[in-house]
């Protein structure tokens, strides 16, 4: 991209370096991070082209907010390119029907469900944290998607995944995500070609269905889990119980979203009380002190601020690179009139990493999240969980996994970074680390049982 202008309303005009029929999609898959955090140079809603389909993107978080919050923005073309993977479940509907879904499957993550799941993550992460062995290195970005794999299997089916399992859903689901974002900001001709990567997209779409389908099959579905929650519940208007296809497509959903968003996570959290001892001194001080030897329950999450708030500070530094909605009526942004069907979107890593909005923002900073300093930042400038009614319904229990397993890994375990092995964000919608290999020194001479 070229020097930003000093007048003109790029909403209009356009952001330049736009390339015959690819439009801007070339320097968004290449650029990524730099391309989106550049924008707000251009003005508060910029053009961009994803071939020859425009995008209007906001870059302040006034317009983010506006875009979550506003029902006249629905669900945009990520979801429509994705609509195979997902069918009809929450992160692909829109309107009255979406409504209605969301109120069926909303009693899943009430406090009480809440509770029990949360006995599974403390379960789950004390096993994690027994199987260590101090000097002994292992793989922490396989392991926190295997643990988040895990407990999503036991809070929506009542059953361990077999390593079968779990390996398909950590080899597939990433592939799911990252080709879904090429597809969504590519020409839409391309997805009709016979190449690899709309090969390896509808292999990995039908590697997760089938274990998807083959885990329900098995299912006894009569159990207190997320899975029964589903089967029993009845729309309020009607009074139907959710369909076989329906219930896939949410299962599908949730676990992709449970076990890529907290694994992932979990793994750069890891990662930065690695490279900021000052951090990792003041949580395990606050783990040890609360704790004292035993792994972390529901009940200690008020004890645990510090805690809580280098969760907060992981998923501002590591949230969504893009979020992507559609016009469902004419609507004034700022100063642009967009007419129904426009496609808008916005980034929350761009936001996220804006000075306007936070202080020093490449500093990794739990006290940001101080009760004093986090009311002093805007609505749309920290959205790690989207917002308005397609806000994730699932974001408690998300958080609630993210802290228990961070406290109970961090009261058994300090994580060293294995030298020679530099790590570095690999970008897929989500924010992946290329990889992320440490040494477990021990904290504690005490096992769990």
């Amino acid at each position: 991209m070229t020097a930003s202008p000093k007048t003109g309303d790029a909403g209009k005009r356009g952001v330049p370096g736009r390339l015959p029929v690819l439009g801007h999609t070339a320097a968004l898959l290449r650029q990524r991070l730099a391309f989106t955090a550049r924008l707000s140079e251009y003005g508060p809603v910029v053009r961009v082209y994803l071939g020859g389909l425009p995008l209007h993107v906001v870059t302040t978080a006034e317009l983010a907010d506006r875009v979550l919050v506003d029902e006249v923005f629905e669900k945009g073309i990520f979801v429509d390119k994705l609509r195979r993977a997902f069918g009809d479940g929450l992160v692909s509907t829109n309107g009255d029907f979406h409504r209605r879904q969301r109120r069926m499957i909303q009693p899943a993550f009430h406090r009480r469900f809440l509770v029990r799941y949360s006995e599974t993550m403390t379960s789950l992460a004390g096993e994690l944290a027994n199987s260590w062995r101090d000097g002994l290195p292992v793989h922490v970005d396989r392991a926190m998607q295997d643990l988040a794999i895990s407990v999503v299997g036991r809070t929506l089916f009542s059953t361990d995944f077999d390593a079968r399992i779990s390996a398909e859903v950590r080899e597939h689901t990433p592939t799911l995500i990252r080709l879904g974002v090429v597809r969504a900001l590519s020409p839409a001709v391309l997805e009709r070609l016979p190449i690899r990567a709309n090969r390896r997209f509808d292999e990995a779409v039908s590697h997760v269905h089938r274990v998807v389908d083959e885990v329900i099959g098995s299912s006894c579905g009569d159990r207190d889990d997320l899975l029964s929650v589903l089967l029993s519940a009845r729309d309020g208007d009607t009074g139907e119980p959710m369909g076989a296809h329906q219930v896939r497509d949410h299962v599908v959903t949730l676990l992709t979203a449970g076990s890529e968003t907290t694994g992932t996570a979990l793994s750069w959290l890891f990662h930065e009380l690695a490279r900021h001892p000052e951090v990792a001194e003041r949580l395990h001080a606050e783990v040890d002190r609360v704790l004292d030897g035993r792994p972390a329950t529901i009940d200690d999450l008020r004890s645990l601020p510090y805690t809580r708030r280098v969760v907060d500070e992981v998923l501002r530094v590591y949230p969504l690179w893009l979020m992507l909605r559609r016009t469902a009526g004419a609507v004034r942004l700022g100063d642009v009139e967009l007419p129904a069907g426009a496609e808008v979107g916005f980034s929350p890593h761009a936001l996220h990493h804006d000075p306007r909005y936070h202080d020093r923002p490449g500093e990794f900073d739990p006290d940001r999240w101080l009760p004093e300093r986090a009311a002093t930042v805007p609505k749309g400038a920290y959205v790690p969980f989207a917002g308005g009614l397609h806000h994730c319904p699932g974001h408690a229990f998300a958080q609630m996994e993210i802290a228990l397993v961070a406290a109970t890994v961090a009261a058994r375990w300090r994580l060293v970074p294995v030298p020679g092995k530099p790590v570095r964000p690999r970008v897929n919608g989500l924010l992946y680390p290329n990889r992320l290999p440490m040494t477990p020194r021990s904290r504690s001479r005490s096992r769990w049982r």
